[in-house]
Protein backbone atom coordinates (compact mmCIF):
# COMPACT_ATOMS: atom_id res chain seq x y z
CA UNK A 1 0.00 0.00 0.00
CA UNK A 2 1.17 2.94 -0.70
CA UNK A 3 1.44 6.60 0.43
CA UNK A 4 -1.71 7.81 -1.01
CA UNK A 5 -3.53 4.77 -0.46
CA UNK A 6 -2.87 5.26 3.30
CA UNK A 7 -3.71 8.85 3.42
CA UNK A 8 -7.30 7.94 2.13
CA UNK A 9 -7.75 5.51 4.82
CA UNK A 10 -7.26 7.38 7.36
CA UNK A 11 -9.13 10.49 5.78
CA UNK A 12 -12.06 7.66 5.59
CA UNK A 13 -11.33 6.79 9.25
CA UNK A 14 -11.20 10.61 10.03
CA UNK A 15 -14.61 11.35 8.55
CA UNK A 16 -16.30 7.84 9.80
CA UNK A 17 -14.68 9.42 13.98
CA UNK A 18 -16.35 12.66 13.10
CA UNK A 19 -19.64 11.41 11.77
CA UNK A 20 -19.78 8.92 15.05
CA UNK A 21 -18.89 12.19 16.66
CA UNK A 22 -21.19 14.42 15.30
CA UNK A 23 -24.31 11.65 15.94
CA UNK A 24 -23.02 11.15 19.62
CA UNK A 25 -22.95 15.22 19.89
CA UNK A 26 -26.59 15.06 18.37
CA UNK A 27 -28.33 12.17 20.69
CA UNK A 28 -26.02 14.20 24.05
CA UNK A 29 -28.15 17.32 22.52
CA UNK A 30 -31.51 15.88 22.18
CA UNK A 31 -31.27 13.72 25.32
CA UNK A 32 -30.01 17.24 27.82
CA UNK A 33 -32.51 19.52 26.01
CA UNK A 34 -35.63 16.03 26.46
CA UNK A 35 -33.81 15.66 30.16
CA UNK A 36 -34.10 19.99 30.31
CA UNK A 37 -37.68 20.02 28.63
CA UNK A 38 -38.96 17.20 31.29
CA UNK A 39 -36.90 18.91 34.37
CA UNK A 40 -38.49 22.47 33.65
CA UNK A 41 -42.17 20.38 33.14
CA UNK A 42 -42.03 19.17 36.41
CA UNK A 43 -40.52 22.22 38.16
CA UNK A 44 -43.15 24.37 36.30
CA UNK A 45 -46.09 21.78 37.64
CA UNK A 46 -44.32 21.73 41.22
CA UNK A 47 -44.78 25.78 41.24
CA UNK A 48 -48.39 25.13 40.27
CA UNK A 49 -49.14 23.07 42.13
CA UNK A 50 -47.54 25.30 45.27
CA UNK A 51 -49.89 27.95 43.53
CA UNK A 52 -53.02 25.73 43.69
CA UNK A 53 -52.32 24.88 47.18
CA UNK A 54 -51.67 28.65 48.36
CA UNK A 55 -54.95 29.76 46.99
CA UNK A 56 -56.89 26.90 48.17
CA UNK A 57 -55.37 27.66 51.61
CA UNK A 58 -56.13 31.43 51.62
CA UNK A 59 -59.22 30.54 50.25
CA UNK A 60 -60.47 28.59 52.80
CA UNK A 61 -59.16 31.82 55.36
CA UNK A 62 -61.54 33.69 53.57
CA UNK A 63 -64.49 30.79 54.16
CA UNK A 64 -63.67 30.66 57.78
CA UNK A 65 -63.35 34.34 58.01
CA UNK A 66 -67.01 34.98 56.75
CA UNK A 67 -68.43 32.48 58.52
CA UNK A 68 -66.68 34.27 62.13
CA UNK A 69 -68.20 37.25 60.48
CA UNK A 70 -71.14 35.76 59.45
CA UNK A 71 -71.62 34.02 63.18
CA UNK A 72 -70.51 37.52 64.91
CA UNK A 73 -73.32 39.21 63.39
CA UNK A 74 -75.88 36.51 63.85
CA UNK A 75 -74.85 36.67 67.38
CA UNK A 76 -74.70 40.18 67.98
CA UNK A 77 -78.47 40.37 66.10
CA UNK A 78 -79.64 37.66 68.42
CA UNK A 79 -78.13 39.99 71.38
CA UNK A 80 -79.99 42.80 70.21
CA UNK A 81 -83.49 40.47 69.62
CA UNK A 82 -82.85 39.56 73.71
CA UNK A 83 -82.13 43.01 75.20
CA UNK A 84 -85.74 44.20 73.08
CA UNK A 85 -86.97 41.40 74.50
CA UNK A 86 -86.04 41.50 78.35
CA UNK A 87 -86.30 45.43 77.72
CA UNK A 88 -89.89 44.90 76.74
CA UNK A 89 -90.55 42.58 79.73
CA UNK A 90 -89.08 44.62 82.18
CA UNK A 91 -91.15 47.28 80.78
CA UNK A 92 -94.17 45.75 81.40
CA UNK A 93 -92.90 44.64 85.21
CA UNK A 94 -92.22 48.68 85.67
CA UNK A 95 -95.98 48.86 84.60
CA UNK A 96 -96.96 46.56 86.70
CA UNK A 97 -95.36 48.26 89.71
CA UNK A 98 -96.85 51.44 89.10
CA UNK A 99 -100.54 49.75 88.78
CA UNK A 100 -99.57 48.66 92.25
CA UNK A 101 -99.16 52.02 93.76
CA UNK A 102 -102.87 52.76 93.01
CA UNK A 103 -104.05 49.47 94.85
CA UNK A 104 -103.75 51.45 98.17
CA UNK A 105 -105.26 54.64 96.80
CA UNK A 106 -109.13 52.56 97.36
CA UNK A 107 -108.77 52.40 101.13
CA UNK A 108 -112.11 49.91 101.33
CA UNK A 109 -110.82 47.60 98.78
CA UNK A 110 -106.92 48.10 100.35
CA UNK A 111 -108.35 47.55 104.01
CA UNK A 112 -109.83 44.09 102.91
CA UNK A 113 -106.71 43.06 100.48
CA UNK A 114 -105.03 43.70 103.62
CA UNK A 115 -107.01 41.35 105.63
CA UNK A 116 -106.83 38.87 103.16
CA UNK A 117 -102.63 38.87 103.48
CA UNK A 118 -103.14 38.63 106.77
CA UNK A 119 -104.88 35.98 107.03
CA UNK A 120 -103.04 34.00 104.54
CA UNK A 121 -99.51 34.91 106.18
CA UNK A 122 -101.30 33.29 109.27
CA UNK A 123 -102.39 30.23 107.77
CA UNK A 124 -98.54 30.18 106.51
CA UNK A 125 -96.98 30.44 109.44
CA UNK A 126 -98.96 28.52 112.00
CA UNK A 127 -98.37 30.19 114.79
CA UNK A 128 -100.14 31.38 118.03
CA UNK A 129 -98.29 34.67 118.45
CA UNK A 130 -96.68 36.46 115.27
CA UNK A 131 -95.08 40.03 114.85
CA UNK A 132 -96.41 41.96 112.00
CA UNK A 133 -95.00 44.92 110.08
CA UNK A 134 -96.49 47.60 107.02
CA UNK A 135 -95.90 50.77 106.53
CA UNK A 136 -96.92 53.51 108.57
CA UNK A 137 -98.93 55.11 106.17
CA UNK A 138 -101.34 51.49 106.48
CA UNK A 139 -101.01 51.25 110.25
CA UNK A 140 -104.72 52.72 110.55
CA UNK A 141 -106.14 50.45 108.03
CA UNK A 142 -104.08 46.84 109.55
CA UNK A 143 -105.42 48.08 113.33
CA UNK A 144 -108.75 48.28 112.13
CA UNK A 145 -108.74 44.67 110.46
CA UNK A 146 -106.74 42.76 113.18
CA UNK A 147 -109.79 41.47 114.78
CA UNK A 148 -111.52 40.08 112.21
CA UNK A 149 -108.46 38.62 110.51
CA UNK A 150 -107.35 36.61 113.76
CA UNK A 151 -110.94 35.78 113.91
CA UNK A 152 -111.19 34.28 110.11
CA UNK A 153 -107.60 32.50 110.45
CA UNK A 154 -108.85 30.71 113.53
CA UNK A 155 -111.83 29.72 112.04
CA UNK A 156 -110.15 28.50 108.92
CA UNK A 157 -107.56 26.89 110.64
CA UNK A 158 -109.88 25.30 113.89
CA UNK A 159 -107.57 27.01 116.16
CA UNK A 160 -107.79 30.05 118.95
CA UNK A 161 -107.09 33.05 117.93
CA UNK A 162 -102.96 34.12 117.48
CA UNK A 163 -101.77 36.89 119.02
CA UNK A 164 -100.79 39.85 116.63
CA UNK A 165 -97.91 42.08 117.79
CA UNK A 166 -97.72 45.08 115.51
CA UNK A 167 -94.18 46.58 115.22
CA UNK A 168 -94.52 49.94 115.97
CA UNK A 169 -90.91 50.85 115.67
CA UNK A 170 -89.70 49.70 112.46
CA UNK A 171 -92.46 49.77 109.44
CA UNK A 172 -91.76 48.62 106.05
CA UNK A 173 -90.85 51.45 103.52
CA UNK A 174 -92.86 53.84 101.99
CA UNK A 175 -94.02 53.86 98.43
CA UNK A 176 -91.50 55.48 95.83
CA UNK A 177 -91.38 59.54 95.27
CA UNK A 178 -89.85 61.46 93.57
CA UNK A 179 -87.56 62.88 95.14
CA UNK A 180 -85.52 59.02 96.78
CA UNK A 181 -86.57 57.19 93.32
CA UNK A 182 -84.00 55.04 93.65
CA UNK A 183 -84.61 54.30 97.56
CA UNK A 184 -86.12 51.07 99.41
CA UNK A 185 -89.95 51.41 98.90
CA UNK A 186 -92.43 49.33 99.45
CA UNK A 187 -96.15 49.34 97.34
CA UNK A 188 -98.13 48.39 100.39
CA UNK A 189 -99.24 44.74 102.35
CA UNK A 190 -97.75 43.19 105.17
CA UNK A 191 -94.62 41.12 106.40
CA UNK A 192 -95.41 38.34 109.35
CA UNK A 193 -92.80 36.74 111.15
CA UNK A 194 -92.69 34.37 113.77
CA UNK A 195 -91.39 35.58 117.61
CA UNK A 196 -88.45 34.54 117.47
CA UNK A 197 -88.10 35.96 114.00
CA UNK A 198 -86.89 32.15 112.41
CA UNK A 199 -90.07 31.84 110.16
CA UNK A 200 -91.21 35.20 107.82
CA UNK A 201 -94.02 35.91 105.44
CA UNK A 202 -93.14 38.38 103.38
CA UNK A 203 -96.79 39.11 102.08
CA UNK A 204 -95.91 42.62 100.44
CA UNK A 205 -97.94 43.64 97.09
CA UNK A 206 -93.81 44.27 95.75
CA UNK A 207 -93.00 40.33 96.54
CA UNK A 208 -95.92 39.15 95.49
CA UNK A 209 -95.33 40.66 92.23
CA UNK A 210 -92.09 39.63 91.96
CA UNK A 211 -93.27 35.48 92.35
CA UNK A 212 -95.95 35.58 90.17
CA UNK A 213 -93.87 37.78 87.42
CA UNK A 214 -90.90 34.77 88.22
CA UNK A 215 -93.83 31.96 87.85
CA UNK A 216 -95.60 33.45 84.83
CA UNK A 217 -92.25 35.15 83.05
CA UNK A 218 -92.24 31.70 80.38
CA UNK A 219 -95.91 32.67 79.86
CA UNK A 220 -95.50 36.13 79.10
CA UNK A 221 -92.47 35.57 76.96
CA UNK A 222 -94.42 32.94 75.03
CA UNK A 223 -97.56 35.42 74.22
CA UNK A 224 -95.15 38.23 73.32
CA UNK A 225 -92.59 36.20 71.12
CA UNK A 226 -93.63 33.30 70.21
CA UNK A 227 -93.37 29.35 71.21
CA UNK A 228 -88.85 30.11 70.58
CA UNK A 229 -89.13 32.70 73.29
CA UNK A 230 -90.71 30.76 76.29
Amino acid sequence: MNDTDVAKQIQQMVRFIRQEADEKASEISVSAEEEFNIEKLQLVEAEKKKIRQEYERKEKQVEIRKKIEYSMQLNASRIKVLQAQDDLVNKMKEDAMKELLLVSHNHHEYKHLLKELIVQSLLRLKEPAVLLRCRKEDHHHVESVLHSAKHEYASKADVHEPEIIVDHDVYLPPAPSDDDAHGQFCSGGVVLASRDGKIVCENTLDARLEVVFRKKLPEIRKLLFGQNAA
